[in-house]
């Protein structure tokens, strides 16, 4: 490694199901959904609140921190209703 190359940091959000060469290949070849990844980060994130007795609505508080360009009511949608399976 040359001391001018910039190491590669790799955020994989999905680390506990799919292993980082995995998750890297398949961002590679576009076949992650962004917005579905992000939408999973939140319902974990709100189920981990709500297991720590914090409120419905102070838990979409603190994820709107998180996300501010999400509106209450969208993270509300996200939390509260299953992610639809796709059709193949």
């Amino acid at each position: 490694m040359s001391e001018f190359e910039i190491p590669k940091t790799l955020n994989n959000p999905l680390s506990h199901l799919i292993s980082d060469e995995i998750f890297e290949l398949l961002e590679s070849r576009g076949l992650i959904h962004e917005r579905a990844v992000r939408d999973y980060r939140i319902r974990m994130k709100f189920k981990t609140l709500r297991a720590q007795k914090i409120r419905t609505g102070d838990a979409i508080d603190s994820l709107r921190e998180e996300y501010p360009y999400l509106q209450f009511d969208t993270i509300r949608k996200i939390v509260h209703n299953p992610p639809k399976q796709a059709n193949v």
